[in-house]
């Protein structure tokens, strides 16, 4: 598996075809609400996708800045490639761009109450109670870098 920063159109696209699948069909988060006004090259988000070893998109996540905080967003895993350990490696790709190349000693996330504990384990504590996002339960989680 290899992880790079997005740096290409036809990169950011296989992006969100695993995202859409991930969040659109599996989760049904509606289409309008994934794709946002960060989702372009050049932009204040660094998107990053993991491709297997046939060179195959199969993850991908983003990081911007805000308010001095890396703030990830839109960690996705294409289904039969998860459990694989691929989630610590995008969410490690994301924090290194955060304090190497944004500057940040703290990184957030809103995750997914039912992913809760694999982010504790990666050094995340929760910093709000429960909230809804697309209608799936969330919590705000904090985490020096």
């Amino acid at each position: 598996m290899k992880t790079h920063k997005i740096t290409t159109q036809e990169d950011l696209q296989k992006a969100f075809d695993i995202r859409v699948k991930v969040f659109v069909e599996e989760q049904k988060v509606p289409a309008e609400e994934e794709i946002d006004q960060f989702d372009h090259l050049g932009g204040e988000c660094h998107h990053i996708l993991v491709t297997d070893d046939e060179d195959q998109a199969v993850g991908t996540g983003r990081i911007r800045l805000v308010e001095g905080v890396g703030k990830i967003q839109r960690v996705a895993i294409l289904e039969e490639y998860r459990k694989l350990g691929l989630g610590r490696v995008i969410i490690q790709a994301l924090e290194d761009i955060a304090s190497k190349e944004l500057g940040a000693s703290k990184v957030k996330l809103d995750g997914q109450v039912q992913a809760q504990g694999f982010y504790e384990k990666l050094g995340y504590h929760v910093a709000s109670d429960i909230f809804l996002d697309a209608g799936i339960e969330h919590v705000l989680m904090i985490k020096a870098v």
